[in-house]
C-alpha cells in the first residue's frame, strides 16, 4: 500500500480499502468548520469586553464567517468536481487555517472580521468537497452509514467546540479559541494525501460561472437581510438586499433552466424527495442553532458559568446525537426516510417547546431535556436527509450535491440565530422596561436593554456609584435575569411553532416508504446509464 494515496477512484478494481480511515479526514475536516462557530458562543464575552464590541459588530464577527460560506458552497464544490475533490479539500483547509491564524493574532475588529470572512471562504470549499468525497468513495451499501458518521460529527462539534474554547479561555485569550483548529487543519491536509484517493467528475464539460455568479449574488443577499434586518431594523440596506435576492433568485431559476450544463438542476426541486429533505435539514439548523444560541447566553449570563463550564454542560446534546446516528443507522433501511426525518422534527420542535417553561429560578437541569431531545433529533433525522439529498445528484455532480445540502444547513442556522436572536432581544427590552423603566435614568436603560451582558454590566457599575449600591444593584440583576428568562421562553414559543409548521411541510412533501422505494429504483436505473466517473 503506498504512502500517498494516488490510484484515482474509479481505476479501482473494488471498494477503497482504506475508505474508513478516509472517512475519518473528512470528518475531521467537518469538524472544525462546524467548531468555528460553536466555539465563539462561548468566546463572545471576552472578546465584547477586549474589542469594545457593540451588537452590531458582535453579531457581523459572529456572522462573517456565514455570509460567503453560504454563499460560495455552489460554485466552490462545482469547481472542486471539475478538477479535484481532493484538491478542493487541501486548499479549503489550507486557507481556512490561514484565516484562523490571522483571527488568533488581530486586535482590530473590521480584522477580526475579515479574518473570519477568509475562515468563511475555507470552510465554503472544505464542506462540499467532504460529502463529494464520502459519496464518491464509498460504495451504495455502505453510503448511509458514512453519512450518518458525518451527520454525528456535526452534533460533536456542536458541543466540543464551547468546551475546547472554554478550556483555552481558562488560561488564555480570546484569539485563542482561532487556534482550536490549526492542528486539526494540519492534520487533516496530511491525512487527505495519504487516505483519501484523487476523484472529479468526468466529461462534465465548461463550469456554469454565470449561474454560480447569480447564486453567490443571490445566497449572499439573503443572508445579508436575514442577519441585519431582524437585529437592526428594515432600512435601506437589508431592505435592498432582499430585492436584490429576490430578483438574483428569479434570474438564477430562468438561467438554470435554459443552460444546457446548468450549476443547479432546478427542476430537481419537484422531486418530493429533494425538496422535503431540503426543508427538514433547513428547519432542523434553524431550531438547534437559534436555542442553542441563547441556551448558552442562559447559562452562561444568568446561571454564571464559566466558559468551560458551559462547554461540559452542552455535552449531553452531542452524546444525543451519536445516539440518534445509531438508531437511524439501524431503521433506516428497514423504515425509510420519511419514518425517521419526521418523527424527528416532531422531538426536535418538543426540544425547543420545553424552554418555554424557562424563568428565572430555572437551572441547567431545565435545559438539559431540550438539548437531549434536539441532539437525539439530529442524529436520527439529518442523516437520512443528507443521504437522499446526495443520493439525486448523479456522481459528476457531488459537489454540487454538498454545496446544496450545505446551503441549506447555514441557511438554517443563520435564519435561527438571527430571527430567534432578534425576538429574544426584542422580548428582553420589552420586559425590561417594563420592570426599571421608571427607576433608571433613560442613558442607563438603553445601555441595558443592549443585551443581557450589557444589564449585567450596568448592574456592576450602580453597585459601585454613590448615589447606588448593592442593593439597587441586586434588583437590577434580578429583573435582567427575569427579562432574559421572559426572552428565553418567549422565543421558544415563536420558535416551536415556526419548527412545528416545518414538520408539517415536510409530512406533505417528504414521500412515503413506497414512493422512496421507487424512486430510488428510477434513480439506481438512470445510474447504470450514466458514463463512468473519471479521475
Amino acid at each position: 500500500m503506498p504512502l500517498v494515496a494516488n490510484t484515482p477512484v474509479e481505476k479501482m478494481t473494488g471498494p477503497y480499502p482504506r475508505r474508513w480511515w478516509a472517512l475519518i479526514v473528512l470528518c475531521l475536516s467537518l469538524l472544525i468548520v462546524v467548531m468555528a462557530n460553536t466555539s465563539l458562543i462561548v468566546a463572545a464575552p471576552d472578546m465584547t469586553t477586549d474589542l469594545s464590541l457593540s451588537s452590531s459588530d458582535l453579531q457581523w464577527v459572529i456572522d462573517g464567517y456565514t455570509v460567503p460560506y453560504a454563499a460560495l458552497m455552489l460554485l466552490l464544490g462545482s469547481i472542486g468536481d471539475k478538477y479535484s475533490r481532493r484538491g478542493a479539500l487541501v486548499v479549503g483547509l489550507l486557507i481556512f487555517a490561514g484565516g484562523s491564524v490571522m483571527g488568533s493574532m488581530v486586535d482590530q475588529t473590521g480584522l477580526v472580521i475579515a479574518a473570519r470572512a477568509i475562515m468563511g471562504v475555507g470552510a465554503a470549499v472544505v464542506m462540499p468537497a467532504t460529502l463529494s468525497l464520502l459519496v464518491a468513495i464509498f460504495p451504495k451499501r455502505e453510503r448511509t452509514r458514512a453519512i450518518t458518521a458525518w451527520t454525528a460529527t456535526s452534533g460533536l462539534a456542536i458541543a466540543l467546540g464551547p468546551l475546547l474554547a472554554g478550556w483555552l479561555l481558562e488560561d488564555h485569550a480570546w484569539g485563542s479559541t482561532f487556534l482550536i483548529n490549526v492542528p486539526i487543519a494540519v492534520v487533516a491536509v496530511l491525512g487527505a494525501f495519504v487516505l483519501v484517493p484523487p476523484s472529479k467528475a468526468a466529461r462534465m464539460g465548461r463550469i456554469d460561472y454565470v449561474g454560480g455568479l447569480l447564486s453567490i449574488v443571490s445566497v449572499a443577499s439573503l443572508v445579508y437581510a436575514i442577519i441585519e434586518g431582524p437585529h437592526f431594523g428594515w432600512g435601506m440596506a437589508p431592505v435592498a438586499a432582499a430585492v436584490i435576492a429576490g430578483v438574483g433568485f428569479v434570474a438564477f431559476t430562468l438561467w438554470e433552466l435554459r443552460h444546457p450544463h446548468p450549476m443547479l438542476d432546478v427542476r430537481k426541486f419537484k422531486m418530493r424527495a429533494f425538496s422535503g429533505s431540503m426543508l427538514a435539514v433547513l428547519f432542523f439548523f434553524f431550531g438547534t442553532f437559534g436555542s442553542i444560541y441563547y441556551s448558552t447566553q442562559f447559562l452562561q449570563f444568568v446561571l454564571g458559568y464559566d466558559a468551560l463550564e458551559t462547554g461540559i454542560r452542552l455535552l449531553p446534546l452531542a452524546g444525543a446525537v451519536f445516539v440518534g446516528a445509531a438508531v437511524t443507522g439501524r431503521l433506516t433501511p428497514k423504515l425509510g426516510v420519511k419514518a425517521m426525518v419526521l418523527p424527528g422534527m416532531i422531538l426536535g420542535t418538543v426540544g425547543v417547546f420545553l424552554l418555554t417553561h424557562i424563568d428565572k429560578s430555572s437551572t441547567y437541569t431545565d435545559f438539559l431535556p431540550s438539548l437531549l431531545l434536539l441532539g437525539f433529533a439530529i442524529g436520527l433525522s439529518v442523516s437520512p436527509a443528507t443521504d437522499t439529498i446526495m443520493g439525486s445528484f448523479p456522481e459528476s455532480e457531488l459537489g454540487v450535491g454538498g454545496g446544496a445540502n450545505d446551503t441549506s444547513l447555514e441557511l438554517g442556522g443563520a435564519l435561527g440565530i438571527a430571527v430567534l436572536g432578534s425576538l429574544l432581544g426584542t422580548a428582553y427590552k420589552d420586559k425590561l422596561t417594563d420592570l426599571v423603566g421608571g427607576h433608571l435614568p433613560a442613558a442607563t436603560l438603553d445601555t441595558a436593554k443592549e443585551s443581557v451582558g450589557a444589564g449585567l454590566a450596568v448592574a456592576d457599575h450602580v453597585a459601585k456609584a454613590p448615589n447606588g449600591g448593592p442593593q439597587q444593584a441586586q434588583a437590577l440583576v434580578d429583573a435582567v435575569n427575569e427579562s432574559f428568562a421572559h426572552g428565553v421562553a418567549h422565543t421558544s414559543l415563536i420558535g416551536g411553532i415556526i419548527m412545528a409548521a416545518g414538520a408539517l411541510i415536510v409530512l406533505v412533501v417528504l414521500p412515503g416508504r413506497k414512493a422512496d422505494g421507487t424512486h430510488g429504483k428510477e434513480e439506481a436505473a438512470d445510474a447504470q446509464q450514466e458514463p463512468a466517473e473519471v479521475s
